[in-house]
């Protein structure tokens, strides 16, 4: 195999895992995403079941 060939594989390898890493950071950016929403999906959730563990106290204590 001459240099040429072996500089040409290198640089074919290093588009190729260029190309790998780029799309990861995309999918990471994704899934980041995902994880926020997720998040701000749980904290509304929390949060009423917080005023309605609380409003049926109130009501426990009223009747």
């Amino acid at each position: 195999m001459g240099v040429t060939e072996k500089i040409w594989g290198a640089l074919t390898s290093m588009i190729k895992l260029e190309d790998k890493v780029n799309r990861q950071s995309e999918a990471m950016k994704s899934q980041q995403a995902k994880i926020e929403d997720l998040t701000g999906r749980i904290i509304r959730l929390e949060t009423r079941l917080d005023m309605l563990m609380q409003a049926a106290t109130i009501k426990q204590l009223k009747g």
